[in-house]
């Protein structure tokens, strides 16, 4: 099946060209399965007769770099390595061992491309670079195009950005189905007959592949107090924490998932972010288990959080926050370049907190203090231990987190951008669309004004860790993390 046309930016305008390979620029969808972007150039592949060749860099410096994210993308380059090898896919990983050593190696490979393919990301660094390349290409007259495979619903099907989950609920149940029709296929590489790509030698010699069993996290500028993470990341992982998910939670998300002792979260946020695996693999899997096809639909529940898909209690819900709540950051990242900027917050929020700027704070940490869950609060300093530690948090913690850090801080400004350099961090899944969701619902975005009001939040929702304490089941969960008892936690 032909990729959708919606799903397909072309950066660079040009013709396709005599060459050598079509080049795949693998930078967000890391994987070999299950993919737009992958399916795009093999159809190049085949339409010109070429064969494929496989490009996945990895920067040493960008923002946040550090042992815990790049060991997470190392162990999904060797899951690639291992598929591209077995399928006679030319699969050439680049791990750049300074700042800049790596500058000028796509634009090496794609001088001898029939035309390079791409991820479309529309967060982090990624859109800058990706206009940057596409500027460079298109002036040496080679056709770059950038995919979207992050979501069930392709982010230019519409040019609408949305205010409230419940719109964007709306404007899913009515449009979405037919989306769903068109999906990346299960196993692109099977029967490959395009035969390996040669990698040009002066390439070779001047940015040599990585070996990938050989990597020393140790010798790259990267932030190594940031440990590695305790859970590996790759497609084979994530493939396993499905399955897990499945298997032993899913029956239990509904009405557990919010309780941190429960464990009923499907876990698969960082591999989803990091490309390991595909929302439209999670959703198959999920309909086949189910046993569920689009003659369930009841178009009379549209916009309701539970009816539309006519399925079990725990798939609605899963759906519900896999398909609205992750999709909705990725509408508004791709309509609008100030996303993780304080200004882009409904004017009603910014108005509230403004008006509340100035009002004393009961507690005020630095960041070092928050950064070492050197608070007050029990629960918080939990939550902030796991996310240290382990690179996760638990999502109904995630909110109260952020909620106190907004108490806890001399300004809302201040208080956003303490957010956002602890999440992006130390969390496995942050830099990522659906984070700065979570991040930006703390300050109002997606929600709504409540009452009444009060101090330092003024209209925005209230969370204390007393409430938490009495909603959540946290016994097992603060045992662990709070280092009670001289327990190490972790």
């Amino acid at each position: 099946m032909p990729v959708p046309p919606v799903r397909i930016r072309t950066l660079a305008e040009a013709p396709l060209r005599e060459g050598d390979y079509v080049l795949y620029w693998m930078i967000a969808a890391r994987r070999s399965t299950h993919s737009f972007a992958l399916d795009r150039a093999l159809e190049l592949g085949r339409e010109t007769g070429k064969p494929l060749l496989v490009l996945e860099p990895l920067r040493a410096c960008y923002r946040w770099a550090s042992d815990r994210l790049h060991a997470f993308v190392i162990d999904g380059m060797r899951d690639q390595a291992a598929d591209f090898a077995r399928a006679g896919v030319t699969y050439f990983p680049y791990l750049e061992p300074r700042e800049g050593e790596g500058k000028g190696l796509l634009e090496a490979l794609a001088a001898r491309a029939v035309a390079v393919v791409t991820d479309d990301f529309p967060a982090f660094f990624l859109p800058r670079m990706l206009d940057a390349a596409g500027e460079t290409l298109e002036a040496r007259g080679v056709r770059l195009e950038a995919v979207d495979g992050n979501g069930l619903y392709p982010m230019h099907a519409t040019d609408r950005v949305f205010g409230r989950a419940v719109d964007f609920r709306r404007h899913l149940h009515k449009t979405l189905l037919p989306h769903l029709e068109h999906v990346p296929s299960a196993r692109p590489l099977e029967g490959n007959d395009l035969g390996a790509a040669r990698v040009p030698a002066e390439v070779a010699r001047r940015w040599p592949a990585a070996k990938l069993d050989d990597v020393r996290l140790a010798d790259f500028p990267i932030d190594h107090a940031v440990r590695v993470a305790p859970e590996r990341g790759g497609s084979t992982a994530a493939r396993a924490c499905l399955k897990r998910f499945l298997d032993h939670r899913l029956d239990r998300y509904a009405k557990e998932r919010n309780h941190p002792d429960d464990a009923a979260a499907s876990g698969l946020s960082p591999f989803l972010h990091f490309g390991h695996v595909s929302i439209h693999e999670v959703f198959d899997a999920l309909v086949t288990r189910e046993g569920w096809d689009a003659s369930k639909v009841q178009t009379k529940n549209v916009a309701s959080r539970e009816g539309f898909w006519g399925g079990s209690e725990a798939f609605e819900s899963f759906v519900d926050e896999a398909i609205t709540w992750r999709e909705i950051g990725f509408n508004f990242c791709s309509h609008r370049v100030d996303y993780d900027a304080y200004d882009s917050l409904p004017d009603w929020a910014k108005k509230t907190l403004a008006e509340h700027a100035s009002d004393p704070r009961p507690k005020l940490y630095t960041l070092a203090e928050l950064e070492e869950a050197r608070t007050h609060d029990d629960v918080w300093n939990a939550a902030q231990r796991e996310l240290v530690h382990t690179g996760r948090m638990h999502n109904y913690l995630r909110m109260l987190w952020g909620k106190k850090i907004l108490e806890w801080s001399p300004s809302p400004e201040e208080a956003l951008a303490r957010m956002i350099e602890l999440n992006n961090k130390y969390a496995l899944d942050g830099r990522n669309p659906n984070s700065y969701s979570g991040i930006f619902w703390v300050l109002g975005r997606y929600d709504r004004p409540w009452g009444p009001e009060r101090p330092i939040y003024g209209a925005i929702r209230y969370m204390t860790s007393d409430s938490t304490r009495k909603k959540l089941h946290l016994k097992q969960y603060l045992a662990r993390w709070s280092g009670r008892n001289g327990e190490l936690f972790g």
